[in-house]
């Protein structure tokens, strides 16, 4: 079965955080915080599927305050924080909301979410994901993480599917 036809299927989307909703970068502060940057139009996707009754999960090593705030934020209840089995915590997603496989697409950018994404309906990776990453991805999104890459695979999941039109989602 092809990638798009695939994506008729997909009912939820899991997703890491950086080097996915990020570029990877961490900015160290002079308080000794750190700050990262993500995209609006990873955030207006994500909203719209919210809104379109996709279920969205973020499964991340980290658990930065702010990444949190941000998740909530767009509307993601399903955050998993200083995660270090990821696939544990995919699996308890899956079962939640009585999801099968092939109903979800995972994206992830470097080695520890390789479990999820081989568990996954679809794997995907941003344009800069390592190698192995990329190899083991049905589609490689040719635009990098933090920089829209989220939304790439939301918007083509949505346009399949007939559910991405014009309404009234604010930019977030």
């Amino acid at each position: 079965m092809s990638y798009k036809s695939k994506l008729k299927n997909i009912k939820a989307f899991v997703f890491d955080v950086d080097g996915v909703f990020t570029d990877g970068s961490v900015y160290l502060m002079p308080d000794k915080s750190m700050c990262r940057v993500m995209n609006v139009l990873d955030g207006y996707a994500v909203v719209k599927a919210v809104k379109n009754n996709y279920k969205i999960c973020v499964i991340t090593g980290g658990d930065d305050p702010a990444v949190r705030n941000r998740i909530h934020y767009l509307g993601i209840k399903e955050y998993y924080a200083k995660v270090s089995d990821k696939l544990e915590k995919f699996e308890e997603f899956r079962l939640k909301y009585n999801l099968q496989n092939d109903e979800i697409l995972t994206m992830g950018d470097d080695l520890p979410d390789m479990k999820i994404m081989t568990a996954s309906g679809i794997s995907t990776c941003p344009k800069n994901a390592v190698p192995e990453v990329k190899e083991i991805s049905e589609y490689i999104s040719n635009i990098e993480g933090g920089k829209g890459a989220v939304r790439d695979v939301i918007e083509q999941v949505m346009k399949v599917q007939g559910n991405w039109i014009e309404d009234n989602t604010k930019s977030v």
